[in-house]
């Protein structure tokens, strides 16, 4: 039938994802489609593994189109210097705070990654920036990405030198808000919290239910990405990402 594609056919296949490319690269520098350069940025990277060319891609669809998702990928390949850019922390933040305030697909893992290196320090001038951390991840946890609520708990816990107080009743709102998105240590907290009374009264049927939560949580996640953190202490004091990890890379000049 005309129009289907062989795939048992090496040449046919082949000349299909050309012809793709040739789309994608109509779509983006001729029709000037936004949207059709991030797939032609998505066919350099996962089809032909030329991530030099998907780098020149979509650092002209965030900087001319500025486009959300490619501001956020741009900054990816610059926390590990990904296809020939820069390994820079200062210009992944740039590029993230760009796809974190254009909204759209990426950005609440953007506004997060902001979040982490204003948090991190590694890429502000003076040092980490809990204000712009706190700004940050309370975007992104209001738009439901648990790792920043979790974060925003884990800051109120601590509070720091440079003027944001500790606070217990703010760390349990988003302690609990990150257990309802499914963080398990969001969970554990809320429940040390309620236990202790930190930043409400004592409930120790609310904080057993919690832990309870917790551990239901942890067997799930446990099968699938291996053993969690095992102390409620580390998860406090934790101001990663989810599951323990934080950004890569250098800050640069």
């Amino acid at each position: 039938m005309a129009g289907l594609i062989n795939f048992a056919d090496e040449n046919e296949v082949k000349q299909f994802l050309d012809n793709l490319g040739v789309e994608y690269s109509f779509q983006c520098y001729s029709e000037k489609d936004p949207e059709g350069c991030q797939r032609l940025a998505d066919y350099m990277e996962g089809v032909k593994k030329n991530y030099e060319s998907a780098a020149q891609v979509l650092k002209h669809n965030c900087e001319t189109n500025g486009h959300g998702e490619s501001c956020y990928k741009l900054g990816a390949y610059h926390i590990t210097g990904k296809g020939g850019v820069t390994e820079c922390l200062k210009t992944a933040y740039s590029c993230f705070i760009r796809s974190c305030n254009a909204g759209g697909k990426k950005s609440v893992d953007a506004c997060h990654n902001v979040g982490l290196l204003a948090h991190d320090g590694r890429a502000m001038e003076g040092g980490p920036d809990p204000t712009a951390a706190r700004q940050y991840y309370e975007k992104a946890c209001a738009g439901g990405f648990a790792p920043s609520c979790f974060n925003l708990s884990a800051l109120f816990i601590e509070g720091n030198s440079k003027g944001l107080a500790p606070d217990m009743t703010l760390a349990l709102k988003y302690a609990n808000r990150a257990c309802e998105l499914g963080h398990v240590w969001g969970c554990a907290n809320a429940s040390r919290m309620y236990r202790l009374g930190d930043g409400t009264e004592k409930d120790e049927k609310k904080a057993e239910e919690l832990k309870n939560r917790a551990k239901g949580r942890r067997k799930k996640k446990t099968a699938h990405f291996g053993e969690l953190l095992s102390s409620v202490r580390q998860s406090l004091l934790s101001c990663a990402t989810s599951y323990g990890e934080s950004l890569p890379g250098r800050r640069c000049s």
